[in-house]
């Protein structure tokens, strides 16, 4: 049963939906919130990234790539 549940996991694709209002509400927002958000987000993705990931991003921030 579990494969049944991957396997139409896998020909779903994956949706993101905002209402107008949630989106109205967001705009509402500070520059400021918005930035600390982006910053907390790039922070999480940044610790959950794979070694050799980083070790590429950080070369190509350099510019050594």
């Amino acid at each position: 049963m579990k494969d049944r549940q991957v396997d139409s996991v896998k020909e779903r694709p994956l949706l993101y939906h905002k209402t107008k209002e949630d989106i109205e509400a967001y705009r509402k927002k500070s520059v400021k919130l918005k930035l600390q958000w982006l910053q907390a987000q790039m922070e999480f993705f940044y610790r959950a990234m794979p070694t050799e990931a980083k070790s590429i991003r950080d070369k190509l921030k350099r510019g050594e790539i």
